[in-house]
Protein backbone atom coordinates (compact mmCIF):
# COMPACT_ATOMS: atom_id res chain seq x y z
CA UNK A 1 0.00 0.00 0.00
CA UNK A 2 1.55 3.39 -0.79
CA UNK A 3 2.16 6.08 2.20
CA UNK A 4 -0.09 8.64 1.86
CA UNK A 5 2.39 11.40 3.17
CA UNK A 6 0.10 14.51 2.55
CA UNK A 7 -3.70 15.14 1.88
CA UNK A 8 -4.72 18.36 0.90
CA UNK A 9 -3.36 21.08 3.49
CA UNK A 10 -3.84 18.56 5.83
CA UNK A 11 -1.42 18.12 9.04
CA UNK A 12 0.44 14.64 8.32
CA UNK A 13 2.58 12.62 10.33
CA UNK A 14 5.12 12.52 7.90
CA UNK A 15 5.34 16.37 7.90
CA UNK A 16 6.79 15.87 11.39
CA UNK A 17 9.23 13.19 11.16
CA UNK A 18 9.92 11.91 7.43
CA UNK A 19 12.98 9.99 8.67
CA UNK A 20 10.50 7.43 10.77
CA UNK A 21 6.97 7.23 9.94
CA UNK A 22 7.73 5.41 6.14
CA UNK A 23 9.52 3.05 8.03
CA UNK A 24 7.11 2.58 10.95
CA UNK A 25 4.17 2.17 8.40
CA UNK A 26 5.81 -1.04 6.91
CA UNK A 27 6.57 -2.28 10.00
CA UNK A 28 3.33 -1.77 11.46
CA UNK A 29 1.20 -3.02 8.71
CA UNK A 30 3.76 -6.19 8.17
CA UNK A 31 3.08 -7.04 11.89
CA UNK A 32 -0.79 -6.91 11.86
CA UNK A 33 -1.08 -8.58 8.59
CA UNK A 34 0.89 -11.42 9.41
CA UNK A 35 -1.09 -11.68 13.00
CA UNK A 36 -4.71 -11.79 11.15
CA UNK A 37 -3.34 -13.82 8.27
CA UNK A 38 -1.92 -16.48 11.29
CA UNK A 39 -5.35 -16.02 13.18
CA UNK A 40 -7.55 -16.69 9.45
CA UNK A 41 -5.61 -19.64 8.87
CA UNK A 42 -6.26 -21.06 11.79
CA UNK A 43 -9.99 -21.07 11.11
CA UNK A 44 -11.10 -18.40 14.23
CA UNK A 45 -12.73 -16.01 11.45
CA UNK A 46 -14.03 -14.30 14.65
CA UNK A 47 -11.19 -13.18 16.91
CA UNK A 48 -10.63 -10.10 19.66
CA UNK A 49 -8.77 -7.48 18.47
CA UNK A 50 -8.00 -6.10 22.35
CA UNK A 51 -6.19 -9.68 22.50
CA UNK A 52 -4.28 -9.34 19.35
CA UNK A 53 -3.43 -6.11 20.52
CA UNK A 54 -2.25 -6.56 23.78
CA UNK A 55 -0.21 -9.96 22.26
CA UNK A 56 1.46 -7.08 20.42
CA UNK A 57 1.95 -4.38 23.58
CA UNK A 58 3.29 -7.29 25.66
CA UNK A 59 5.89 -8.07 22.91
CA UNK A 60 6.88 -4.11 22.82
CA UNK A 61 7.24 -3.76 26.60
CA UNK A 62 9.64 -6.83 27.06
CA UNK A 63 11.69 -5.12 24.32
CA UNK A 64 11.42 -1.61 25.55
CA UNK A 65 12.65 -2.53 29.02
CA UNK A 66 15.91 -4.10 27.82
CA UNK A 67 16.22 -1.14 26.01
CA UNK A 68 15.45 0.79 28.77
CA UNK A 69 18.23 -1.33 30.62
CA UNK A 70 21.00 -0.11 28.54
CA UNK A 71 19.87 3.67 29.22
CA UNK A 72 18.95 3.96 32.21
CA UNK A 73 20.03 7.52 32.23
CA UNK A 74 18.10 8.59 29.69
CA UNK A 75 15.08 6.57 31.17
CA UNK A 76 12.35 9.70 31.64
CA UNK A 77 13.04 10.31 27.78
CA UNK A 78 12.93 6.92 26.68
CA UNK A 79 9.40 6.32 28.57
CA UNK A 80 8.31 9.44 27.32
CA UNK A 81 9.19 8.42 23.78
CA UNK A 82 7.17 5.22 24.07
CA UNK A 83 4.00 6.47 25.90
CA UNK A 84 3.64 9.11 22.32
CA UNK A 85 4.37 5.38 20.02
CA UNK A 86 2.39 3.22 21.85
CA UNK A 87 -0.24 6.45 21.89
CA UNK A 88 0.25 6.30 17.75
CA UNK A 89 0.52 2.47 17.83
CA UNK A 90 -2.95 2.20 19.53
CA UNK A 91 -4.80 3.56 16.34
CA UNK A 92 -3.39 0.93 13.92
CA UNK A 93 -6.61 -1.62 15.12
CA UNK A 94 -8.52 -3.94 13.29
CA UNK A 95 -12.28 -4.33 13.83
CA UNK A 96 -13.23 -7.00 16.47
CA UNK A 97 -14.78 -9.40 13.79
CA UNK A 98 -13.01 -10.21 10.35
CA UNK A 99 -15.19 -12.17 7.86
CA UNK A 100 -13.45 -13.36 4.89
CA UNK A 101 -14.66 -16.43 2.71
CA UNK A 102 -11.20 -16.60 0.92
CA UNK A 103 -7.35 -14.97 1.09
CA UNK A 104 -8.22 -11.93 -1.44
CA UNK A 105 -11.16 -11.13 0.73
CA UNK A 106 -8.83 -10.72 3.92
CA UNK A 107 -6.62 -9.09 2.23
CA UNK A 108 -9.12 -6.76 0.95
CA UNK A 109 -10.27 -6.58 4.16
CA UNK A 110 -7.25 -5.59 5.07
CA UNK A 111 -6.41 -2.99 2.53
CA UNK A 112 -9.57 -1.27 3.49
CA UNK A 113 -8.36 -0.46 7.27
CA UNK A 114 -5.00 0.97 6.35
CA UNK A 115 -7.20 3.33 3.72
CA UNK A 116 -8.54 4.60 6.78
CA UNK A 117 -6.09 4.21 8.44
CA UNK A 118 -3.45 6.19 5.87
CA UNK A 119 -5.73 9.38 6.06
CA UNK A 120 -5.96 9.16 9.86
CA UNK A 121 -1.66 9.13 9.83
CA UNK A 122 -2.17 11.95 6.80
CA UNK A 123 -4.93 14.66 9.11
CA UNK A 124 -3.67 14.09 11.95
CA UNK A 125 -0.41 14.10 14.75
CA UNK A 126 0.02 13.40 18.58
CA UNK A 127 -0.86 16.97 18.81
CA UNK A 128 -2.77 17.93 16.24
CA UNK A 129 -5.55 17.05 14.01
CA UNK A 130 -7.04 18.71 10.64
CA UNK A 131 -10.60 18.73 10.04
CA UNK A 132 -11.00 15.86 6.73
CA UNK A 133 -13.61 16.10 4.14
CA UNK A 134 -15.74 13.11 3.80
CA UNK A 135 -15.43 12.56 0.37
CA UNK A 136 -11.55 11.24 0.78
CA UNK A 137 -13.06 8.23 1.84
CA UNK A 138 -14.60 6.97 -0.62
CA UNK A 139 -12.53 9.18 -3.20
CA UNK A 140 -11.91 5.93 -6.05
CA UNK A 141 -8.74 7.97 -7.44
CA UNK A 142 -7.31 8.25 -3.97
CA UNK A 143 -7.80 4.43 -3.30
CA UNK A 144 -6.72 3.59 -6.66
CA UNK A 145 -3.41 4.83 -5.83
CA UNK A 146 -2.94 3.84 -2.25
CA UNK A 147 -4.18 0.14 -2.09
CA UNK A 148 -3.00 -0.77 -5.43
CA UNK A 149 0.88 0.94 -5.58
CA UNK A 150 3.66 -0.51 -2.55
CA UNK A 151 4.90 0.69 0.15
CA UNK A 152 8.12 2.06 -1.43
CA UNK A 153 5.71 4.60 -2.93
CA UNK A 154 5.07 8.15 -1.21
CA UNK A 155 1.69 9.54 -2.65
CA UNK A 156 1.01 13.49 -2.20
CA UNK A 157 -2.67 13.96 -3.29
CA UNK A 158 -4.07 17.33 -3.67
CA UNK A 159 -1.52 18.98 -1.98
CA UNK A 160 -1.36 22.55 -1.31
CA UNK A 161 1.86 24.37 -1.62
CA UNK A 162 2.43 27.86 -0.11
CA UNK A 163 5.33 29.75 -2.01
CA UNK A 164 5.47 33.43 -1.37
CA UNK A 165 2.32 33.73 0.81
CA UNK A 166 0.95 32.58 -2.28
CA UNK A 167 -1.38 29.30 -2.00
CA UNK A 168 -0.13 26.69 -5.17
CA UNK A 169 -2.93 23.44 -5.52
CA UNK A 170 -1.80 20.49 -6.84
CA UNK A 171 -3.04 17.44 -8.27
CA UNK A 172 -0.84 14.09 -7.45
CA UNK A 173 2.63 13.64 -7.06
CA UNK A 174 4.00 9.97 -6.58
CA UNK A 175 7.75 9.66 -5.63
CA UNK A 176 8.63 6.43 -6.33
CA UNK A 177 12.29 5.07 -5.54
CA UNK A 178 13.43 6.44 -8.36
CA UNK A 179 11.32 9.01 -9.93
CA UNK A 180 8.97 11.65 -9.29
CA UNK A 181 5.84 11.85 -10.98
CA UNK A 182 3.32 15.30 -11.67
CA UNK A 183 0.42 13.82 -12.48
CA UNK A 184 -2.57 15.95 -13.97
CA UNK A 185 -6.29 14.13 -15.13
CA UNK A 186 -9.26 14.33 -17.44
CA UNK A 187 -11.63 11.81 -16.11
CA UNK A 188 -14.65 13.61 -16.82
CA UNK A 189 -16.48 11.47 -18.69
CA UNK A 190 -16.35 7.86 -19.47
CA UNK A 191 -15.03 6.65 -22.69
CA UNK A 192 -14.90 10.88 -23.71
CA UNK A 193 -11.86 11.88 -26.18
CA UNK A 194 -9.77 14.82 -25.77
CA UNK A 195 -7.84 16.33 -28.51
CA UNK A 196 -4.77 18.15 -27.10
CA UNK A 197 -3.35 21.49 -28.76
CA UNK A 198 -0.72 24.26 -27.27
CA UNK A 199 -4.39 26.24 -26.57
CA UNK A 200 -5.51 27.36 -23.57
CA UNK A 201 -8.39 24.86 -23.67
CA UNK A 202 -8.85 21.29 -25.11
CA UNK A 203 -11.72 20.00 -27.11
CA UNK A 204 -13.35 17.08 -25.41
CA UNK A 205 -15.66 14.26 -27.84
CA UNK A 206 -18.32 11.73 -26.52
CA UNK A 207 -20.97 10.84 -29.17
CA UNK A 208 -22.80 13.46 -30.56
CA UNK A 209 -21.51 15.65 -28.11
CA UNK A 210 -18.39 18.54 -27.70
CA UNK A 211 -17.16 20.42 -25.29
CA UNK A 212 -14.10 21.78 -23.92
CA UNK A 213 -11.68 21.74 -20.70
CA UNK A 214 -8.75 23.65 -19.66
CA UNK A 215 -5.64 22.20 -20.90
CA UNK A 216 -4.50 19.84 -18.70
CA UNK A 217 -0.39 20.97 -19.46
CA UNK A 218 -0.54 24.08 -17.64
CA UNK A 219 -1.28 22.03 -14.52
CA UNK A 220 1.31 19.13 -15.43
CA UNK A 221 3.58 22.39 -16.12
CA UNK A 222 2.90 24.23 -13.14
CA UNK A 223 3.77 21.13 -10.95
CA UNK A 224 6.81 20.37 -12.51
CA UNK A 225 8.58 23.28 -12.14
CA UNK A 226 7.59 23.97 -8.66
CA UNK A 227 9.05 20.22 -7.91
CA UNK A 228 12.09 20.54 -9.91
CA UNK A 229 12.68 24.60 -8.20
CA UNK A 230 12.57 22.49 -4.79
CA UNK A 231 14.65 19.88 -5.63
CA UNK A 232 17.63 22.18 -6.66
CA UNK A 233 17.27 24.13 -4.01
CA UNK A 234 17.43 20.76 -1.45
CA UNK A 235 19.81 19.33 -3.97
CA UNK A 236 17.39 16.29 -4.55
CA UNK A 237 18.92 14.27 -7.84
CA UNK A 238 15.32 12.39 -8.50
CA UNK A 239 14.34 12.61 -11.91
CA UNK A 240 11.05 14.20 -12.06
CA UNK A 241 8.34 12.78 -14.86
CA UNK A 242 4.75 14.71 -15.94
CA UNK A 243 2.36 13.40 -17.59
CA UNK A 244 -1.84 13.32 -18.51
CA UNK A 245 -3.51 11.03 -16.88
CA UNK A 246 -7.24 9.35 -18.37
CA UNK A 247 -7.93 6.16 -17.30
CA UNK A 248 -11.37 6.02 -18.09
CA UNK A 249 -10.55 8.10 -21.89
CA UNK A 250 -8.74 8.75 -25.18
CA UNK A 251 -6.00 11.18 -25.75
CA UNK A 252 -5.14 12.78 -29.20
CA UNK A 253 -2.40 15.41 -28.78
CA UNK A 254 0.12 14.86 -32.04
CA UNK A 255 1.97 18.39 -31.08
CA UNK A 256 2.55 16.55 -27.60
CA UNK A 257 6.30 18.01 -26.07
CA UNK A 258 8.61 15.05 -26.20
CA UNK A 259 9.03 15.01 -22.07
CA UNK A 260 4.88 14.76 -21.58
CA UNK A 261 3.72 11.55 -20.96
CA UNK A 262 0.16 10.95 -22.25
CA UNK A 263 -1.43 7.80 -20.45
CA UNK A 264 -5.11 6.85 -21.51
CA UNK A 265 -7.44 3.50 -21.43
CA UNK A 266 -4.87 2.32 -23.75
CA UNK A 267 -1.76 3.00 -22.34
CA UNK A 268 -2.22 3.68 -18.22
CA UNK A 269 -2.65 0.53 -17.18
CA UNK A 270 1.48 -0.77 -18.86
CA UNK A 271 2.68 2.57 -17.00
CA UNK A 272 0.75 1.83 -13.98
CA UNK A 273 2.62 -1.34 -13.94
CA UNK A 274 6.10 -0.16 -14.23
CA UNK A 275 5.24 1.73 -11.23
CA UNK A 276 4.16 -1.10 -9.16
CA UNK A 277 6.45 -3.39 -10.19
CA UNK A 278 9.69 -0.97 -8.82
CA UNK A 279 11.14 -3.86 -6.46
CA UNK A 280 13.45 -1.31 -4.85
CA UNK A 281 13.75 -0.23 -1.36
CA UNK A 282 12.42 3.15 0.24
CA UNK A 283 16.05 5.53 -0.79
CA UNK A 284 17.48 8.11 1.16
CA UNK A 285 17.19 10.36 -2.22
CA UNK A 286 13.51 9.51 -2.30
CA UNK A 287 13.00 10.72 1.87
CA UNK A 288 15.19 13.76 0.99
CA UNK A 289 12.65 14.60 -1.85
CA UNK A 290 9.60 14.12 0.55
CA UNK A 291 11.11 16.29 3.05
CA UNK A 292 11.69 19.13 0.49
CA UNK A 293 8.14 18.85 -0.77
CA UNK A 294 6.83 18.77 2.95
CA UNK A 295 8.85 21.72 3.87
CA UNK A 296 6.49 23.95 1.38
CA UNK A 297 2.98 22.42 1.78
CA UNK A 298 0.26 24.26 3.64
CA UNK A 299 -1.11 22.91 6.87
CA UNK A 300 -3.77 24.11 8.44
CA UNK A 301 -4.82 22.09 11.77
CA UNK A 302 -6.10 22.59 15.72
CA UNK A 303 -4.62 21.21 18.69
CA UNK A 304 -6.40 18.06 19.70
CA UNK A 305 -8.51 18.70 23.05
CA UNK A 306 -7.51 15.43 23.97
CA UNK A 307 -3.98 16.15 24.19
CA UNK A 308 -4.85 19.67 25.83
CA UNK A 309 -6.72 17.82 28.81
CA UNK A 310 -4.07 15.03 29.37
CA UNK A 311 -1.36 17.87 29.84
CA UNK A 312 -3.76 19.70 32.03
CA UNK A 313 -3.98 16.80 34.48
CA UNK A 314 -0.04 16.49 34.66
Amino acid sequence: MAQLIKLQDYVSRYETDMSRYPAQFVRLKKQQWEKIKETWESGALHFDSELLNQEISNEKQSIFKKVKSLFSREEETLEEEYALQEKEEEEFNFPNLLHAATENELKQQFLNHLLHFQIKWASSTIHEKSFVNEEYYVSERLQHFLQRLPDNVFLLYEPIFLLKKAPVEFEVLLLTPTETWCLAFLENEEDAAYLGSNDHFWIKKRQDHEGKVLNPVISANRMNTIVKQLFQLYEVDLPIRKAIVSRNGFIDYPEAPIDLFLLDKRSYEEWFQRIRNVASPLKMMQIKGAKALLEYCQTTSFRRPDWDKENDNE
